[in-house]
């Protein structure tokens, strides 16, 4: 018999909660969107209870997810079932803005306002009309960044957006902007993000997906709120 059959074994419950099996920038994410989705869970918990304790469970285990650097979802996988990329994650949502449509377009379009009205954005670093760099402020003073380029852009009405090869997290954004018939602007956002490659599995993919759509909605609740409180240019000449 071999020797080491005979020593005892924690169990491979144990063995497994132990491993250090998510990288720096899955930790990260996870630390970022456990800790606002338990935020906006006790926030709404006198609204809705039963809504938001599921919110609060799923905040409390990504936040340990990223705390730990362990995660149960992936160590129950076997390395040969896992999907070699993270299934990409789309986040789509909408608001009326009561602001006419080009200065709508016109506020987002200068990308330097974004972190003005986006929560986890510290930075957006216009490059030229085309190129910029983006970065992330998360906890623990840990930072992600990268370029991206737009790759669409149709005046008053269309703005598109995409990271460059070699981001971290690969990403795109499109917002579209259309009259409403009040003299206001319905802005529609579609938000695609796809992780580092073993970063998550498919389950895992779906258990984060609701924090990161909670966190767009968010975020685009903020631009509205900015943007309709910012004054009118004045177009009358006077300065």
């Amino acid at each position: 018999m071999h020797p080491n059959n005979n020593r005892p074994r924690a169990g491979t419950l144990y063995e497994k909660s132990t491993v250090i099996n998510v990288s720096k920038t899955g930790r990260m994410l996870s630390s970022a969107a456990g800790a606002s989705l338990i935020y906006l869970a006790l926030s709404g918990m006198k609204r809705s209870p039963v809504k938001n304790i599921g919110k609060l469970l799923v905040g409390g285990y990504l936040l340990y997810r990223g705390l730990s650097g362990n995660c149960p979802i992936t160590a129950a996988i076997d390395d040969e079932q896992r999907p070699k990329h993270a299934r990409a994650v789309n986040i789509r949502t909408s608001l009326i803005v009561e602001r006419p449509r080009g200065e709508v377009y016109a506020y987002w379009r200068q990308l330097s306002n974004l972190p003005l009205f986006m929560a986890h954005l510290d930075d957006v670093e216009v490059l030229d009309t085309r190129l910029s760099h983006w970065t992330i402020k998360l906890a623990g003073n840990m930072k992600l960044e990268w370029d991206a380029e737009i790759t669409e852009d149709k005046p008053g009405e269309e703005l598109a957006w995409r990271s460059l090869e070699g981001a971290e997290i690969a990403n795109a954004g499109k917002v579209r902007f259309r009259d409403t018939e009040n003299g206001g602007t319905e802005i529609l956002v579609t938000f695609t993000y796809r992780p580092p490659a073993g970063f998550m599995g498919a389950g895992l993919a779906r258990l984060m997906n609701p924090a990161f759509a909670q966190l767009v909605r968010h975020d685009i609740i903020r631009f509205k709120q900015h943007l309709e409180e910012v004054p009118a240019p004045d177009n009358s000449g006077r300065g």
